[in-house]
């Protein structure tokens, strides 16, 4: 069946929601080969190129809450991925040498899920919906 043909084809949270699964799939493809979800690889890939950034930072660039950062942090940490230091009351994240060796297939597989959305949508509609998408999302943390 069609998403246009759908009962609530109409409705944005449906519709978004069915694009999102279909994002979700392609996206866990492609991070197949460092046996990472991409949550867990975007932001092991942000540690790599800011060695020592906080927790906060990351949460805020990520667009994802504290507690998640947390549980992501810890999941890289119980890879030997990363390691967190404390001064006082300031938290930093850096990566171990085994993260260092990956940042090649890191990047690697975020070009293979570009090129393999890129593929479906087109090159040209897969930049404007993700202009338009930013756009969008920005008008909802005007909420928060």
């Amino acid at each position: 069946m069609k998403t246009n043909d759908c009962r609530y084809s109409e409705c944005l949270y449906f519709s978004s929601a069915a694009f999102a699964r279909q994002i979700e799939k392609l996206a866990q493809e492609s991070w197949k080969p460092v046996d990472l979800s991409p949550s867990h690889a975007y932001m092991l890939m942000m540690i790599i190129e800011d060695a020592g950034i906080q927790p906060g930072i990351l949460a805020e660039n990520l667009m994802l809450t504290p507690s998640t950062i947390t549980r992501l942090i810890e999941k890289l940490e119980s890879k030997k991925l990363v390691v967190r230091t404390s001064e006082g009351k300031v938290t930093n994240v850096y990566p171990t040498p085994k993260a260092k060796e990956l940042f090649p297939l890191l990047k690697q597989c975020s070009q293979k899920f570009n090129e393999a959305y890129s593929a479906i949508l087109g090159r040209e509609e897969s930049s404007r919906l993700v202009q338009t998408m930013n756009k969008l999302t920005d008008k909802f943390t005007v909420l928060e």
